[in-house]
């Protein structure tokens, strides 16, 4: 039985609660055109450490802050809050500003942030403690977010075309541009980001999880993920798609600036890329001397799977042409499920993860779910490459899974097992009329 939508509200709230359990003298705030705070504005004036703010679903127009408090939970229970710019900012740095700590934000639209540097964000961090962003949508901003934190956590959340073009500065936008000790960007989908990168992160360690990452027809971003820092990172369970408008030919860079962050290790594991765009680049581009561990993942386009001395590489799948000799459920719409045609080089071919040597478990857990969510990725017999598991009708045999789910990898060997099909090669079907996962379609309200 479903849960009704009270009931899931209600158990969001007491998660929320859980995390971070206002203090005694804690109050509950509400916004909107009915309630005693009029503009968000107004709210965070009075906030005090703890607060539970509470906005009705709506359209807030040039209302910006800031938020110095500890301990706040900004949350838009009945429907998503929409914030719109219009020309203001706050600090002359973006809608919101995030500078207490411990921050809350569910079910938060923010667009138009502009200022006069060109780092206008929809939430600009700077901030200690954790930073949740959770269920948010970021479109048309200079950054969609920008800043560091000890902790930042995007969850579910989707980026679309942040970012900016303008040659007479040396600021690029970005979708996703973030630093601090530790990221965490889980299923969401940053897409179509405006000349920048869709994730940018300079953290000492990352986790990017579960994640859509494209750039489709008309996005024209340069890396699908820069970490040019360095850095214990963590690329596992992504659908990332290069396309035709990149301004660089390569989908994922590590160290590509510097080694400053101690730590110089790298899992690749279990995702599927695909290259739309320039056939003379990379998939992988890595920086001498990193630790770096890829393993079963698709690589799907032209150009080279990885370049870097430190690849420790096993159980990928490589496909240069493009007639969708993976099986594909529908390229044209970004759709890349597995299907019955997938040939079994990808289906049951992947290998157990393991852990690494500090004990993080490799294998994984969940899969992507459109537009921005995920699932627990159910495995029945051996794991399969890429993103996803190939669902099985009810009752057929072998062993792969009965609904979609992801695994994580470890461990890849230098002299790297590449596996191509020896399938018949089949032409993509299109069907515009089917199409499961509508690339330019706009999150709903919630």
């Amino acid at each position: 039985m479903i849960p009704s939508r009270a009931f899931q509200l209600c158990a969001a709230f007491l998660l929320l609660m859980t995390a971070f359990p206002p203090p005694s003298h804690a109050r509950t705030l509400r916004v909107g055109p009915g309630r005693n705070y009029k503009s968000i504005r107004e709210a965070a004036r009075v906030a005090g450490d703890g607060d539970i703010i509470l906005l009705d679903a709506g359209v807030y127009r040039a209302d910006v802050t800031r938020w110095d408090r500890d301990n706040l939970v900004i949350w838009a229970p009945d429907g998503r809050a929409q914030i719109r710019a219009e020309g203001v900012s706050q600090d002359g740095k973006g809608i919101w500003v995030v500078e207490g700590r411990n921050f809350t934000a569910e079910n938060i639209e923010f667009s138009g942030a502009r200022v006069p540097d060109r780092n206008g964000a929809g939430v600009r961090i700077h901030a200690k403690g954790t930073v949740t962003l959770r269920n948010c949508y970021f479109h048309h901003n200079e950054m969609g977010v920008l800043g560091d934190a000890d902790e930042i956590v995007i969850d579910r959340c989707v980026f679309d075309q942040n970012g900016f073009r303008d040659s007479r500065t040396e600021h690029i936008g970005h979708n996703i541009y973030v630093w601090g000790p530790s990221v965490t960007i889980r299923n969401s989908y940053t897409h179509r980001a405006m000349l920048g990168h869709n994730i940018k992160t300079r953290a000492k360690t990352n986790y990017i999880l579960y994640n859509r990452i494209m750039d489709e027809s008309d996005g024209a971003a340069s890396y699908s993920i820069d970490v040019p820092d360095c850095g214990r990172t963590f690329i596992i369970g992504n659908v990332i798609e290069q396309g035709m408008r990149t301004e660089n030919p390569h989908l994922v860079s590590y160290g590509a600036e510097s080694g400053k962050n101690d730590l110089r290790d790298v899992y690749v594991i279990n995702n599927t890329f695909v290259n739309d765009g320039p056939p003379d680049g990379a998939f992988l581009i890595i920086r001498q001397r990193a630790d770096v561990r890829v393993m079963n993942n698709i690589f799907y386009g032209p150009g080279r799977p990885w370049i870097g001395d430190g690849v420790d590489a096993s159980n990928n799948y490589i496909e240069t042409s493009m007639d969708n000799a993976p099986g594909f459920a529908d390229p044209s719409a970004y759709d890349f499920h597995l299907t019955a045609g997938t040939p079994r080089e990808i289906v049951d071919s992947g290998i157990s993860p393991g852990v690494t040597a500090t004990g993080y478990d490799l294998t994984p857990k969940e899969e992507y779910v459109y537009d921005a969510g995920g699932r627990p990725r159910p495995v029945v017999g051996p794991l399969d490459l890429g993103a996803f598991e190939f669902e099985r009708p009810s009752g057929a045999k072998s062993g792969a899974s009965t609904t979609e789910t992801l695994r994580q990898t470890q461990t890849v060997g230098r002299s790297a097992k590449v596996t191509k099909s020896k399938a018949k090669k089949k032409k993509a079907k299109t069907n515009p009329a089917r199409t499961s996962e509508p690339a330019k379609r706009l999150p709903s309200a919630r």
